[in-house]
């Protein structure tokens, strides 16, 4: 790798796209058809936390906590796979291989949640994610099913294409550069519309290569402010945010390279919309430092350690960086109300479908 040669573009680029996870399963067969929340109308949904993970060993850990109940139930592929009280932990095992596998979280009172992992374990992604599955402010959760983000696509198999083609994901949103793109062109699943969304079209970001640590943390919190006001990042997450708000019968997804930063404010500004608190906005946005850990690990330990220190702060995130696109909404556009309006163009109207779409509870 010659520093000299590189943009600070390309390298991300190259360095962020590392080892791949293993395939998951492909067995087509899910808890609940489509996208469908089947909850009773007019109710709140009493959980405050619920969490699916899926293990390594084919195992699912579940938790949760719901107020004022005291019996919680939860179903997989119809059947009951854990029963507990307001409050509880379990791990399930022996349910048949799935794209996703769908759990029902239902308590003896008010709607209930159906969630999933959040990562999608494909051989050609490691950041690929749902959007969904987070409480808001108000008690809604973000429906999940709905939206992903993900690193790049460039590398997915048949079998990945395939398994996102049986997500519903009909509409792929590329924020890459022409640069990229061209390095890396896309591959997404058949019958989805691509659609370029270029959030540094026309920025000066990325130009030129960072000597030290701390020039490579600057050029990242610079970039995360063109990601805000910049014209080109303007245009894209408009496009985006319109795609998710008109798209309300089938799944979207939008990626950049590592999934991480671009693809990392786009998901932060869905979810502030969506009133999801701030501190879950930051956890999601940090999750990227663990899911690309293997992939960014390697990637630096065949660097010298001098120019592992500089480029290491390329392939992280870090609150800083997340913050200085918050700061930027405030010195721009004064409120974040003000951003959806003014910079993407989504009016109250709008927002207000965008949450009827994408929100229980």
């Amino acid at each position: 790798m010659n520093k000299a040669t590189l943009s600070a573009t390309a390298v991300v680029s190259a360095l962020a796209l590392g080892p791949t996870l293993a395939p998951a399963a492909g067995a087509t067969e899910r808890d609940l058809p489509g996208n469908t929340v089947q909850h009773r109308s007019g109710r709140a949904i009493p959980f405050t936390e619920a969490t699916v993970t899926d293990g390594a060993d084919g195992s699912f850990s579940l938790s949760w906590k719901a107020e004022g109940v005291t019996r919680v139930e939860i179903r997989a592929n119809g059947r009951v796979v854990a029963r507990g009280g307001s409050t509880g932990r379990t791990v399930v095992t022996g349910l048949p291989a799935a794209d996703r596998q769908w759990f029902w979280f239902e308590a003896d009172h008010g709607q209930g949640l159906r969630l999933a992992d959040r990562l999608v374990k494909l051989s050609g992604t490691v950041n690929l994610r749902d959007a969904g599955g987070y409480r808001t402010e108000n008690g809604q959760w973000v429906r999940m099913g709905e939206v992903y983000r993900s690193d790049a696509l460039n590398n997915l198999t048949a079998q990945d294409r395939t398994t996102l083609r049986r997500l519903r994901i009909r509409t792929v949103f590329d924020l890459r550069t022409e640069s990229e793109r061209a390095k890396d062109p896309e591959k997404v699943p058949a019958g989805a519309d691509y659609v370029v969304a270029d959030v540094f079209a026309g920025s000066e970001a990325f130009q030129g290569m960072p000597r030290t640590p701390a020039e490579a943390e600057r050029m990242m919190i610079d970039a995360e402010k063109a990601m805000v006001s910049g014209d080109g990042a303007e245009k894209a997450y408009g496009q985006v945010f319109d795609g998710v708000r008109e798209d309300d019968a089938r799944s979207v997804l939008f990626h950049c390279t590592a999934g991480k930063d671009r693809t990392g404010w786009s998901n932060a500004a869905l979810l502030t919309a969506l009133g999801v608190p701030r501190d879950t906005v930051m956890a999601d946005y940090l999750a990227s430092n663990t899911y690309r850990k293997a992939a960014n690990d390697a990637l630096l330990g065949h660097l010298p350690p001098e120019q592992a220190a500089v480029y290491k702060p390329l392939l992280d995130v870090r609150p800083e960086y997340l913050n200085s696109a918050y700061a930027e909404v405030g010195a721009k556009y004064g409120t974040f109300d003000h951003y959806l309006n003014d910079g993407l163009g989504i009016d109250r109207h709008e927002l207000k479908r965008l949450k009827k779409n994408l929100l229980v509870g």
